[in-house]
């Protein structure tokens, strides 16, 4: 008799069909490839559980399928061959005995399993936002431990954030994917759970419901075993051609945010992976063959144009002496990336300027002891926190981005603020949202603990996302002024030196003034000179007098 297939525990909601592999009246063999399946966080092709002859589909391409949705009829290899001698035994009443001869067929497909029976789950990674690949720094539980709900299983390190991913469900475990130092994302399988009296997490079939494919991203977690051959498969087939115009590109998420960084359109690289999906190191071959034709290119007056910057030499420094070389943190190689591209994307320009902040000094100073009452250290940080969010207010086009069409400016009406903070491994630059809500006490404890966190790479990716502007001060150190680098897609950044006394004119005589060095860098497409400078003034207006920002 047939059996009908329905989708396993695919961990990821529902996908869409993007692939048939098989047709009606195919005969497959256990652990092939069916059909392929692409959700928003991962593409993976479903397996069969048995080898046998599909004898009708149930699904078709574009059909959006979850875990125990129909797949098709599967006439398991045997049962056809069993047909014609269970034909005699029909006619006549059926003895007892063979009737506990076939258990499989006696539980009907759409038959549950019993509750109190143990199921498998598989437990994946969840949504760690848009910080793409983790690195696993630690693994908290081993094969045959029995853990609790909301347990932490792993500790993920990313360029921004370390986390801990805890166990959606009480149980066991059965089997571990993953391994220390293994790069893996959104939707990759950590662990298999056998989670007591909780229902199978697979379709009720009387085999074993199949382990989910892996996401298809180069530098995700082991897949098991049953998604290892058709994958060895199509590592032999040839090389996909580029897609034509407007028509279908398969990628997991990690290439397309992959390709976006890069500014190219996924229809023109040319994919190697299984069933014509473009992988990461598609995106790298092709932008690499860009760069090529570009350097080689002859530039007009013999001067390197566009992309084609002429390269560093490189320099063989051991024979002038001797030369150690230290790695840079991972956290230093992405932050050293982010930096190129909103260097070379955003034309930079650089306002200074000086604010008077005697009298804010003596506020804070004043303020001290009700500061520590409530546990917190006033610095100037809150102080500038708050009159930028006033600004903000008043000067809406820095609290803007430049539409990515390049026609437009997209405005927010929201007011959350980034500050720079310097760690052993690198710079971070935690958020602290709305801002114009906020105490200035409330502005310091959010302040303190979130640098903390950074220092003790505790921040989460929704610690370090959605800033509209940014600050970053070196005034504990020293300096006159500097250009920092605007944060892309924010349109300004605002630089702070050390605080010294000056003499200041007043009319009659020099004063005794302390002057903070003010260092505004903006993206020239959306801000130009004067409102650069109308802001700078404003602000030394506001800092000089805060209680301004009450009228």
């Amino acid at each position: 008799m047939s059996e009908l297939i329905r989708v396993p525990d695919i961990g990821n909601g529902e996908g869409e069909v993007i692939e048939l592999f098989v047709k009606v009246g195919d005969r497959i063999e256990a652990d092939q490839s069916v059909l392929t399946l692409e959700s928003d966080k991962a593409s993976m092709e479903i397996p069969a559980p048995k080898a046998g002859v599909i004898k009708a589909m149930k699904v078709k391409l574009g059909d959006r399928l979850k875990e125990g949705d129909e797949l098709f009829e599967l006439e398991a290899e045997g049962e056809a061959a069993a047909a014609p001698a269970a034909e005699p035994a029909a006619a006549a009443p059926a003895p007892a005995a063979p009737a506990a001869e076939k258990p499989a067929e006696a539980a009907a497909p759409a038959a549950p399993a019993p509750a109190a029976e143990a199921a498998v789950q598989d437990i994946h990674v969840p949504d760690i936002g848009s910080s793409g690949k983790a690195r696993i720094i630690e693994l908290m539980v081993k094969v045959g431990d029995s853990i609790e709900a909301d347990q932490s299983l792993i500790t993920l390190e990313s360029d921004k954030a370390s986390m801990e991913i805890p166990s959606p469900a009480a149980g066991v475990v059965e089997s571990i994917s993953v391994k220390v130092e293994d790069e893996v994302g959104t939707g990759d399988l950590i662990l298999k759970l056998k989670v007591a009296g909780a229902a199978p997490a697979a379709a009720p079939a009387p085999a074993a419901a199949p382990a989910p494919a892996k996401a298809e991203a180069p530098a995700a977690a082991p897949a098991a075993a049953p998604a290892a051959a058709p994958a060895a498969k199509a590592e032999a087939a040839p090389a996909a051609a580029p897609a034509a115009s407007g028509a279908k590109v398969h990628a997991g998420p990690a290439v397309r945010q992959l390709a976006r960084e890069f500014g190219v359109e996924l229809s023109a690289v040319t994919a190697t992976g299984p069933h014509g999906r473009v992988l990461k190191e598609d995106v790298q071959a092709y932008v690499k063959s860009i760069m090529t034709k570009s350097k080689d290119a002859p530039a007009a007056g013999g001067a390197a144009g566009g992309m084609g910057i002429p390269p560093i030499p490189e320099v063989d420094f051991s024979r002038f002496g001797e030369i150690e070389e230290v790695p840079m943190t991972r956290l230093m190689q992405l932050g050293a990336t982010g930096l190129h591209r909103s260097w070379l994307n955003i034309p930079h320009v650089t306002q200074f300027d000086q604010a008077d902040i005697t009298d804010l000094e003596a506020f804070r100073v004043a303020q001290k002891a009700v500061a520590e009452k409530a546990g917190v250290k006033l610095t100037v940080l809150p102080l500038l926190l708050k009159s930028i969010a006033h600004l903000l207010k008043e000067l809406p086009d820095f609290n803007s981005s430049l539409a990515p069409s390049g026609k437009a400016v997209i405005r927010k009406k929201y007011f959350h603020i980034g500050f720079a903070v310097d760690t052993p491994d690198g710079l971070l630059v935690p958020v602290i949202k709305n801002v114009d809500q906020k105490s200035l006490l409330q502005l310091a404890a959010e302040a303190a603990e979130l640098a903390e966190k950074a220092r003790s790479k505790k921040l989460s990716a929704n610690d370090m996302q959605g800033a509209c502007f940014t600050i970053s001060s070196l005034g504990h150190i020293g300096g006159t002024g500097f250009t920092p680098i605007v944060n892309a897609p924010e349109v300004a950044i605002l630089g702070v030196s050390k605080a010294t006394m000056q003499p200041v004119w007043d009319g009659k005589a020099f004063q005794p003034r302390l002057m903070l060095p003010l260092s505004l860098s903006y993206d020239h497409r959306v801000i130009n000179g004067a409102a650069a400078a109308r802001f700078t003034k404003r602000l030394g207006e506001v800092l000089a007098d805060i209680r301004t920002i009450l009228l």
